[in-house]
């Protein structure tokens, strides 16, 4: 009898195990849809260097915004947000990671950031605030992108 009481609570404690590691992997999938679908409601918001609102936003109040609409708090700067999180690569990209690019114009360097909303066999897209467009998606493969990645970060683990 005693042998049995303690396979049930073996039992019951990898269950439990399981259950919990279920609810933080729900938690984690909740928090990732939270943060894209905020992003998404500045679609069409027109680009504004140092703005943080509906009014006018730029990319990494866009990241940071988003991230706060789940209780993520991260930096104002693409820059400092290149530094946040843990690095990814291509290979382990999923919705909800951010991607940096570094441009160069005359001389110039400046930096980009966007967030992944889907990795799919067709492409891999993602959200953000474009200077000349405002909020949109885009197709992380395009050549004009592609060639200007610098770095991925996953926030959400």
């Amino acid at each position: 009898m005693q042998k049995t009481g303690w396979l049930l609570v073996l039992i019951l404690l990898l269950i439990g195990g399981q259950t919990v590691a279920q609810n933080k992997k729900r938690r984690r999938q909740t928090d990732i849809q939270k943060v894209v679908d905020t992003a998404y409601t500045y679609t069409g918001t027109p680009y504004k260097y140092g703005g943080t609102s509906k009014n006018g936003i730029d990319c990494s109040a866009l990241m940071q915004n988003s991230f706060a609409g789940a209780g993520y708090k991260i930096p104002r700067t693409a820059q400092a947000q290149s530094k946040y999180g843990k690095k990814v690569g291509w290979p382990s990209l999923r919705q909800g990671d951010i991607v940096f690019f570094k441009f160069k114009s005359k001389g110039e360097k400046w930096y980009h950031s966007g967030m992944i909303t889907s990795v799919t066999p067709d492409g891999i897209y993602f959200i953000h605030a474009s200077t000349s467009r405002g909020v949109v998606v885009s197709d992380l493969n395009a050549d004009y992108y592609k060639k200007s990645v610098k770095a991925f970060r996953r926030v959400i683990r």
